[in-house]
């Protein structure tokens, strides 16, 4: 009766969800003496969840977890803390179901500590890390990361251990402490080469390697780690054929985790990408994009299209070709830190080779003529500038009385100091020497 009832609500959810929602209610809440049993339970439980996910309801998905609660108690303490992870997980799918989210993770840690779950509490809380993280709540994930760390070190568990310091990292990154940063990373590396890593979280370790790397400006390094990411995604995310799936559209929980590496692996490869305009080879760009599945499954994305217009920029050294790329993509490249930051600086720095460029023939020249040439405001080019004065990038001063550039003829750097330093030098030798001859007679 009971699968009649779900190959129903199967087959109304599309059409018509409220009554979808209505049948597998009826089967979830059923009076336990129904003969109703366990797994068709979890099939309403998680086919209500898709349902609300898919219907962008993030209330009724709050109310369903919240409710789900009698029932969870009824199985075993594995799968009531597998069921819970991918129920939170669904809020993922909707827009701006970060805060219920946090609301309703907060909850069922509550719960997990009522009914004495260390193992769900504390896999609720890693979890709950992460959203704090993307909320950009620092303070908090690091005071839960820090009594996670001193809990799970007293238990051993090495592979949750790799999930936290791996978070510790990423938050450190988030607020600018790259030592703090690399430090965790480093522990959470160690951890993983003491255990067997599953690709999602190895792929995970390797990115962070690489944003890390590229964050110090060592995009060589960065991109090889990129390529790592890509390469232990890719038998993960396109398994060989060959394996046969009885689960019902409504019920999988791996097409979420399949969906988060997929994403995952787009972002690994726009980071390839913009670590090769970052190291002005905007020409292997064309020959990434032209080889391998992933490559063709991610061309057509909009960061990748809005990378290669990037590129396409630099290569034609166009200031006005970068801003119209950055102005059209602004919503996929603001998105990202990583590239919204390193485009900004690619950008003071085509910024100034415009400028280098459009100075070099003059001696003096007003800095109206100049701002016309490149098509930016007056305001702009003058500060700018001021800074490549201050840089010694320019040799110079900015005539603000007469709204003039005027360029001083490059000075030709003297090698008196470092002379008499090679020779001072040379004299201690020979004293030093005198010395220990003296001391032999």
């Amino acid at each position: 009766m009971a699968s009649q009832q779900l190959e129903q609500a199967h087959a109304l959810a599309k059409e018509s969800p409220q009554q979808a929602v209505e049948i597998y209610m009826s089967v979830l809440h059923a009076d336990q003496a129904s003969a109703i049993a366990v797994s068709e339970r979890e099939t309403a439980l998680l086919s209500l969840a898709a349902l609300f996910e898919r219907m962008q309801d993030a209330a009724a998905l709050t109310n369903l977890i919240n409710g789900s609660q009698s029932y969870l108690i009824t199985v075993s303490k594995a799968k009531s803390s597998k069921l819970i992870r991918t129920l939170v997980d669904r809020f993922d799918g909707i827009p701006g179901g970060l805060q219920p989210q946090i609301a309703t993770c907060q909850g069922m840690v509550e719960w997990a500590k009522s009914e004495n779950r260390e193992y769900l509490r504390q896999a609720l809380e890693t979890r709950l890390v992460s959203l704090y993280l993307e909320s950009r709540m620092y303070t908090e994930a690091l005071e839960l990361i820090s009594r996670l760390l001193s809990e799970l070190k007293k238990l051993d568990d090495k592979m949750q251990l790799v999930e936290v310091h791996l978070l510790e990292s990423k938050v450190y990154m988030a607020v600018k402490n790259l030592a703090k940063s690399r430090a965790a990373l480093t522990s959470a590396r160690t951890g993983a080469n003491s255990i067997y890593t599953p690709p999602p979280l190895q792929a995970q370790l390797d990115l962070q390697s690489g944003t890390l790397h590229a964050e110090e400006g060592d995009f060589k390094t960065a991109y090889s780690y990129f390529f790592e990411t890509m390469e232990g995604l890719a038998a993960y995310v396109n398994p060989k054929s060959g394996s046969t799936s009885t689960e019902t559209p409504f019920s999988s929980s791996s097409a979420v985790s399949s969906t988060a590496s997929e994403q995952r692996q787009l972002q690994a490869f726009a980071y390839m990408i913009l670590c090769k305009i970052m190291l002005q080879q905007p020409d292997e760009i064309t020959g990434l994009l032209a080889t391998g599945k992933t490559a063709a499954k991610f061309r057509d994305q909009v960061v990748v299209v809005a990378l290669q217009a990037i590129a396409k920029a630099q290569k034609q050294r166009s200031l006005a070709d970068f801003e119209k790329a950055l102005s059209e993509y602004r919503g996929s490249l603001q998105s990202d830190d990583l590239i919204r930051s390193h485009l900004t600086a690619l950008y003071d720095t085509l910024l100034e080779q415009n400028l280098v460029r459009l100075i070099e023939p003059y001696s003096r020249v007003e800095i109206s003529h100049i701002a016309s040439l490149i098509g930016l405001p007056i305001s702009v080019v003058e500060n700018k500038m001021s800074q490549m004065i201050l840089d010694n990038v320019l040799h110079g001063i900015l005539d603000q009385g007469n709204g003039c550039l005027v360029i001083f003829p490059e000075p030709k750097s003297s090698t008196t100091y470092e002379t008499t330093l090679e020779t001072i030098k040379s004299l201690s030798n020979v004293v030093e020497s005198l010395y220990a001859k003296a001391a032999t007679l």
